[in-house]
């Protein structure tokens, strides 16, 4: 079957692609030429590339190529899409009619113009699930009592924050939050909550929004962020089960491992 990629940065378009070609479909990708790696061009059968801003572009694309569902996969950086973006008419008109410039409403948004040309946004995490994080504990240590509690008031202010729409991540050292995320994505946070915690223990807590859309900016931590935390005294990542994509698997949960980082999965509580 011939899907289409939305191709962001990172590693998250590229396993998109290997776990689709795997399974015998055809991808058509357009890549955004400030974020996707260069190695998407040899992933999929063909590669288009548009700079970040060109709607218009993207759906002649994918109608030319008979595409009618597609997966956006990688990260698009929240300070691109309100800094350098260069929207054209389509996008500016989306933008115009935006209540709140938050990335949820001007991805959802965007959404909804593509299907009505006729282009579904299918889960981004479809070719992924053996990728999503489990229950529980997910190395071979588990967190101890001091980190537990970490990790229940971290969840508390992850999904408050998330709520919002504001940023996914805490990092949290002795039940006192010392970081919160906004744009600046979650490995930025472990640095800068290192510097402020001077070499205490810390807990990174990452949850989902509240009704998290799964066809864009799910939760994702990849092997970069296990070193992050490492050089970081960072010793727990917890995150949401079913719902938190860890890229690269298999090599973030030995990393893990070998630093003594406890990976855990969490489920949302719910009120009610």
């Amino acid at each position: 079957m011939k899907y289409g990629l939305i191709a962001g940065g990172g590693r998250f378009p590229l396993m998109v692609a290997e776990s689709a070609r795997a399974e015998g479909h055809e991808l058509v990708a357009v890549a955004i030429r400030e974020e996707a790696p260069p190695e998407i061009e040899q992933a999929v059968a063909s590669c288009h590339w548009i700079s970040l801003g060109d709607l218009s572009k993207l759906i002649k694309i994918f109608r030319e190529a008979g595409v009618s569902e597609a997966v956006m996969a990688g990260r698009v950086q929240h300070k691109q899409i309100f800094s350098t973006i260069r929207p054209d008419w389509r996008l500016l008109k989306v933008l115009n009619a935006l209540r709140r410039k938050n990335t949820d409403s001007l991805i959802g948004a965007v959404a909804e113009v593509l299907e009505s040309e006729g282009i579904r946004l299918l889960d981004s995490t479809l070719f992924l699930k053996p990728y999503l994080a489990t229950l529980g504990p997910m190395t071979r240590r588990k967190p101890d009592s001091s980190e537990a509690k970490d990790i229940a008031y971290g969840r508390e202010v992850a999904a408050s924050l998330s709520g919002f729409d504001i940023g996914q991540s805490v990092v949290v050292c002795e039940q006192a939050c010392v970081a919160v995320e906004a744009m600046e994505g979650t490995d930025a946070i472990i640095e800068r909550a290192a510097g402020l915690a001077r070499e205490r223990k810390l807990t990174v807590v990452k949850c989902a929004k509240p009704n998290q859309d799964m066809r864009f900016d799910v939760p994702v931590i990849g092997p970069t962020t296990i070193g992050k935390m490492q050089r970081s005294n960072a010793t727990v990542l917890a995150v949401e089960a079913g719902r938190t994509l860890l890229l690269d698997k298999e090599e973030l949960l030995a990393a893990a491992d070998q630093a003594k980082i406890a990976v855990w999965g969490f489920e949302r509580e719910t009120n009610g």
